[in-house]
């Protein structure tokens, strides 16, 4: 199953779940989580916060991932991610990303997902190399096909963005 790469707004695609680029906090932001939760609705907030919180407030950890309705958005769920951010690379950073990648496959997979819409987690403000986020993500999510929606979308909100993920691809 190839992995498919469109330019794009993320919060108008028709597909069973977008994953939403957030923070640990799950409050939404700016970038990406921004604009989910303004097309979604306040009804997404009042999701976010209803999810368990430690003593810190954090309601996913970098690396893990919490689903929500899509409320107001074409899709039906939200699956909330935090990717890492980039402090040279000797933080562990690559595994945070990957294991970003795999908890949204696996709770797409727990919640039937069939069709799925990453955005470039953490190339943001987060700072993650562009082309070996590329690299990692399309590792994860061109991988074996057991358990995967049948349809993955990578939307690209600039063409840094779009040219690394192609490359990476071949497309």
């Amino acid at each position: 199953m190839p992995v498919e790469i469109v330019r794009g707004d993320i919060t108008t695609l028709e597909v069973h779940a977008i994953v939403n680029a957030a923070n640990k906090w799950l409050r939404g932001g700016g970038g990406v989580d921004g604009a989910i939760h303004r097309a979604a609705g306040p009804r997404l907030m009042e999701a976010c916060r209803a999810l368990p919180a430690d003593a810190d407030g954090v309601r996913c950890p970098p690396g893990e991932a919490r689903i929500t309705p899509g409320f107001d958005l074409p899709a039906r769920y939200v699956i909330h991610t935090v990717g890492p951010v980039w402090n040279g690379g000797g933080d562990g950073e690559e595994e945070t990303l990957r294991r970003c990648y795999i908890s949204c496959l696996d709770l797409a997979a727990a919640h039937g997902v069939e069709s799925i819409a990453f955005p470039c987690i953490s190339t943001g403000v987060y700072g993650f190399p562009v082309r070996r986020a590329a690299e990692i993500a399309v590792g994860v999510l061109g991988g074996t096909d057991e358990g995967k929606p049948q349809r993955i979308i990578v939307c690209c909100f600039d063409g840094e963005n779009e040219r690394a993920y192609r490359d990476v691809l071949g497309a």
